[in-house]
């Protein structure tokens, strides 16, 4: 029987992206209506963004655990977490944690070691974008890597907290993304990261002036074949 999956949720449109792509790809590995079993909790986004607000991570990683813990005791085997900006509290979660994870920026950047990528543009939130997450995880692969410029990272943090969350998809966001990573792509990278996990709502490798690397659904197949395999990939 393929593992229980358990997703620690943070904001829904994200959250809701990486279980319906579980659940639809599932058959590729399963058989035709076939998928592992998924369970997913999210407290309320507020309590998250509060906690970012403060730049409290440790409170960050207690909403986090409440959900792995409630997660473990419905069965889970291990555990995802379809929002990049929180990993930032993974050094404080993964040593309480009841189950272990896949980490989201790990699959991300093997995936872009796979496909022989030299130079990775970042996007996501100003929390993630100014953090280490990424470029601790694509550096350990010999892998270069572009932020966006501080106005680029509050527009694209507006777009995405005031937008992208709250399932408003707008063609001015699309342009600007594009605006973003056509100058990453003029300066030297090979490939995007859509390092939010509701960035991939609206941008892909049909609109992209760069190929991208969809954080969100490179973590839920990594998570199927964990389920499958029953062992990390």
């Amino acid at each position: 029987m393929p593992q229980h999956i358990g997703i620690v949720g943070c904001s829904a449109e994200g959250a809701a992206l990486c279980y319906r792509t579980i659940c639809a790809e599932g058959a590729q590995l399963l058989g035709p209506h076939a998928h592992p079993e998924v369970s997913l909790h999210t407290p309320s986004l507020a309590g998250y963004v509060d906690c970012l607000d403060r730049g409290d991570w440790p409170g960050v990683a207690e909403l986090m655990l409440a959900s792995a813990n409630k997660l473990a005791a419905i069965g889970a085997d291990f555990l995802i977490c379809p929002d990049n900006t929180i990993h930032q509290a993974f050094a404080y979660v993964e040593p309480r944690s009841p189950l272990p994870w896949l980490h989201i920026a790990e699959v991300v950047a093997a995936e872009a070691a796979l496909r022989g990528f030299k130079r990775i543009g970042i996007t996501g939130t100003r929390w993630l974008v100014d953090s280490e997450v990424y470029p601790e995880k694509l550096t350990a692969r010999g892998l270069a890597y572009m932020r966006p410029n501080n106005a680029e990272r509050d527009e694209i943090n507006r777009i995405i907290m005031d937008e992208l969350v709250y399932g408003v998809f707008k063609p001015e966001a699309v342009a600007y993304f594009q605006q973003v990573m056509a100058r990453m792509k003029e300066e030297g990278c090979d490939a995007v990261v859509l390092g939010c996990t509701e960035i991939p709502l609206i941008m892909n490798d049909t609109n992209s002036p760069l190929p991208t690397l969809d954080s969100t659904r490179l973590l839920a197949r990594a998570a199927l074949r964990r389920a499958v395999q029953g062992k990390a990939t």
